[in-house]
């Protein structure tokens, strides 16, 4: 019978990988580079069009979006064509990002308790 984990262990491994994928997701630009993308694959220069930033900037971002499997990349002649690979982590940020925008736009709609824009102090 193979060793199994104890809960705890278990448990500690699911926040461990949550809040990986949270810090990677924790800066605007990755961001709005995942929400560029949600509709189709782009070349780094129509992101670039599209997302006020430098190259080297945007060439960082994605290359961490595609190390941690978020995003997947190909060639095309002389560019590189990026595209979402990971479906289930970009539906997590559309759903973070949707909430807050309905928070936004109706503040009244929810409980203090129940929001994700935290108060400001």
């Amino acid at each position: 019978m193979p060793d199994t984990p104890s809960p705890s262990i278990q448990a500690d491994r699911i926040y461990e990988i949550a809040a990986e994928l949270f810090s990677l997701m924790s800066t605007p630009m990755r961001l709005k580079i995942i929400s560029a993308l949600c509709n189709g694959e782009k070349s780094v220069g129509e992101l670039l069009a599209e997302i006020p930033t430098t190259q080297p900037n945007m060439s960082q971002h994605l290359s961490q979006l595609y190390r941690a499997g978020i995003l997947a990349r190909r060639r095309e002649g002389q560019s590189i064509v990026y595209r979402v690979q990971n479906e289930r982590a970009v539906a997590l940020c559309r759903a973070v990002c949707t909430q807050i925008a309905i928070e936004i736009d109706d503040p009244e709609a929810m409980e203090p308790a129940e929001r994700l824009i935290l108060p400001r102090t």
